[in-house]
């Protein structure tokens, strides 16, 4: 055989065994990967458009007061248009849930059930506002 085939013949081995290596090493840590890493976790998760835009976000909010009234903590959804107006909003706190609905204007829907009661809170372009009551 000649010199430059044994070459070849060798270089044609140490490839596929450094092939073989390389296969083997990455089959058990796809697996181990899987196994644990079942949950994604955070603090906050936010989902940005191709602009960089935060279009999607869940958050914790720590307690907070505004004026004489007390919120509590409390997690929440936000989903944001192009211009980056929220449009929907879930939220979940100790007290009860609320949904809120905009339009890209002032007007929207609020959904609220709430340990002093459930209502829903409509208002139109113009700042009118409807609430109703069960």
């Amino acid at each position: 055989m000649p010199k430059t085939q044994r070459v070849a013949v060798a270089l044609s081995i140490v490839n596929f065994a450094l092939l073989v290596g390389l296969i083997l090493s990455h089959v058990p840590s796809a697996f181990a990967t899987q196994a644990s890493l079942p949950v994604l976790r955070g603090r906050a998760l936010e989902i940005v458009d191709a602009q960089g835009r935060v279009r999607a976000s869940i958050t914790i909010n720590a307690p907070t007061t505004v004026g004489s009234t007390t919120y509590p903590e409390n997690v929440l959804l936000r989903l944001t248009d192009p211009k980056s107006g929220p449009v929907v909003k879930l939220t979940a706190a100790a007290n009860g849930a609320a949904l809120g609905l905009s339009d890209d204007a002032q007007g929207g829907i609020q959904l609220y059930a709430r340990d002093t009661g459930s209502f829903v809170r409509v208002v139109d372009r113009l700042g009118r506002t409807q609430v109703l009551r069960p």
